[in-house]
């Protein structure tokens, strides 16, 4: 077996180590670090960063973050549908209607109940 074969692949994993490495590492030393309250607040989660990792909180925070990733992918579907309208014809237009209607149904729906509103 040839060693010699190898030696690009291990390179480009030193390569990549080193570069995973220094990075965080000249950050750490050349960056300012000054600590203030408004870095140290809370953010998108709704709890305080740095307390106990078993304490409650609340679960409204994971409702509206799987709500949008459900119409986040909703919405993906689109753009293969939109490439192909030429070729998937009025049935494939219609019922992509039939789908965004449903869509538009649920997301009214979330509406009205409160899922989307955060206190």
């Amino acid at each position: 077996m040839n060693l010699e074969n190898y030696f690009p692949v291990l390179l480009f994993i030193a390569i990549g180590i080193a570069v995973g490495v220094a990075l965080p590492l000249l950050g750490r030393l050349l960056g300012p670090y000054k600590p203030d309250p408004a870095k140290n607040s809370p953010f998108e989660c709704g709890f305080e960063a740095f307390e106990d990792a078993r304490m409650k909180f609340d679960v409204r925070y994971y409702l509206v973050a799987i709500l949008f990733i459900l119409f986040d992918l909703e919405v993906a579907f689109l753009f293969p549908w939109a490439v192909a309208l030429k070729d998937v014809g009025i049935v494939g237009f219609w019922s992509v209607m039939v789908f965004l209607l449903i869509l538009t149904v649920g997301f009214a729906y979330e509406w009205k109940k409160g899922a989307l509103d955060w206190e």
